[in-house]
């Protein structure tokens, strides 16, 4: 029984840890956001994130919003999904 309640918990916890990853609270800088921050995007996982920053510390700030798909791994589907919570200010 100890069992499947702590497993009920980890269930609960998962769920609400990734609604959270789906919806950042507001709109993101991608010139200035955290790869914590940016992993928050939907289908941007921590990978995804670290290799927007590393492109941004090698490039400098991105100078349109659709720059982001210079990224390895950033499609054209990430970045529609994500277009309104995309901001370079």
């Amino acid at each position: 029984m100890k069992g499947f309640i702590a497993l009920f918990a980890l269930a609960i916890s998962l769920t609400f840890s990734s609604v959270h990853a789906e919806e950042p609270n507001g709109p993101v800088n991608i010139n200035t956001a955290s790869a914590e921050e940016l992993s928050e995007l939907k289908g941007v996982g921590k990978t995804k994130a670290e290799a927007i920053v590393a492109h941004r510390n090698e490039h400098g700030e991105f100078s349109k919003v659709e720059d982001l798909t210079q990224v390895k791994g950033i499609g054209e589907s990430i970045l529609k999904s994500n277009r309104p919570l995309l901001s370079l200010e």
